[in-house]
């Protein structure tokens, strides 16, 4: 499994590259840590002079962070001019004005001075100085070119990992034509005209609905804003799914037991009065106007509904018995039902009317003539002592399971 960027699968860039070249380097972390600026950037020769650490050290093996292989290969070397001596370009890395007259480059100068070089199979390295004091006089003397960074002055020295990472990637990303190692992946088609127009019309539509476009001489002019807004997102085809898909949640209010649907809990509870006092508002033996009651009760629960429908979803004893909301069971809606337990919660608001609590014992019926188990829950005592009617119910669940055959 790939890690923070460290992908073992694929291959290792080998390509031709500069050498770097670490003068009596003081920390075996810093080069360690140099080592794995190299390796981000596919540079692999490595050339110590003179390090004052012993020579390989474990501290700076943990630095280089699984550039093992930069390490393994770096080569030893007593002095600057050794370690320069089969190259036929070299740049002289440093942060001070050693008062020489050798042009002056930045990293991506000497990137593009090092490119035709090493394509013709020459020998360009860069030498990078001591953490104290940099490259001496002499040492920046033997080099082609001075290789500076535009810093700030009052503080310009690099750490030498530092300063190795802005050359190796102003190098790669001319070796490499500044591509990128993955883009945004494009999960969905652009939206096609036809779709943005639905979609706008139902937008549109909608917030006719609210009076939204006032006044009405200004009707043209922010439809046209608003069309702009999501033309120039340049949305995708699951883009303007998405959105059509809030505009109707906003329009239709919430689907779920939580606060916020279309009526409170007060009005919701007059709701289902009214529908007791008329018959549910079914036609006998059709099922698509049940359907759409209990799409919409699901919408608008009650307090004591949406209290305990949060408790058997989150309750571990009751979260997976598949208990669902406001379904319809034949021709009868139920508070909540589970299909595996065969078992009905029936919540019973306070202060029922005759003529509703007589629809309720004939669904009751209905529903237990059909092997369905009914637990009664009072409205009034879910808000007061949850918990008591939690308990309830998981006693009853049990003694079911013991009676099952």
């Amino acid at each position: 499994m790939p890690g923070a960027g460290t992908d073992k699968t694929k291959r290792w860039a080998q390509e031709p590259a500069p050498i770097v070249i670490l003068v009596e380097p003081q920390l075996p972390e810093n080069i360690g840590a140099a080592a794995r600026a190299m390796a981000n950037f596919g540079l692999s020769r490595l050339r110590l002079v003179a390090p004052r650490p012993a020579w390989p050290n474990a501290k700076a093996r943990m630095m280089a962070a699984g550039a093992d292989r930069v390490l393994d290969a770096a080569e030893l070397y007593h002095s600057l001019a050794d370690a320069i001596a089969d190259s036929g370009f070299v740049f002289a890395a440093t942060a001070r004005a050693h008062d020489q007259a050798k042009p002056v480059v930045d990293a991506a100068a000497a990137a593009e001075l090092m490119a035709p070089r090493i394509a013709a199979g020459e020998n360009v390295a860069v030498a990078f100085g001591r953490e104290r004091n940099g490259l001496e006089n002499d040492e920046v003397a033997l080099a082609d070119r001075i290789l500076t960074l535009p810093v700030n002055p009052a503080f310009a020295s690099l750490n030498l990992a530092q300063a190795v990472v802005v050359v190796g990637y102003e190098w790669f990303k001319l070796a490499s034509g500044g591509k990128l190692p993955f883009a945004m992946p494009e999960k969905s088609a652009p939206a096609l005209k036809q779709q943005l127009l639905a979609f706008f019309a139902s937008l549109e539509r909608e917030l006719e609905k609210v009076e939204f476009f006032r006044p009405p001489d200004k009707r043209e002019t922010m439809q046209i804003n608003l069309r702009n807004i999501f033309t120039r997102m340049q949305p995708t085809q699951q883009d303007i799914q998405t959105l059509y898909g809030v505009i109707m949640a906003i329009a239709e209010g919430r689907k779920g037991p939580a606060r916020g649907g279309v009526l409170d809990g007060e009005e919701a509870e007059l709701l289902r009065a009214l529908l007791a006092e008329h018959g549910g508002g079914r036609v006998p033996s059709e099922r698509g106007p049940v359907r759409g009651l209990a799409r919409l009760l699901r919408r608008n629960p009650t307090e004591a509904e949406r209290v305990l429908w949060q408790a058997l979803v989150n309750d571990r004893r009751f979260a997976g018995l598949g208990f669902k909301r406001q379904t319809p069971v034949g021709p009868h809606i139920c508070d909540f039902v589970s299909f595996p337990l065969r078992l009905v919660i029936d919540l019973v608001p306070g202060n029922e009317e005759d003529i509703a609590a007589r629809a309720r014992r004939a669904k009751r019926a209905w529903v237990a003539a059909r092997g369905y188990e009914i637990v009664e829950a009072k409205a009034a005592d879910v808000e007061a002592d949850l918990a008591q009617v939690l308990a309830r119910l998981e006693r009853k669940i049990a003694d079911d399971r013991l009676s099952r055959p």
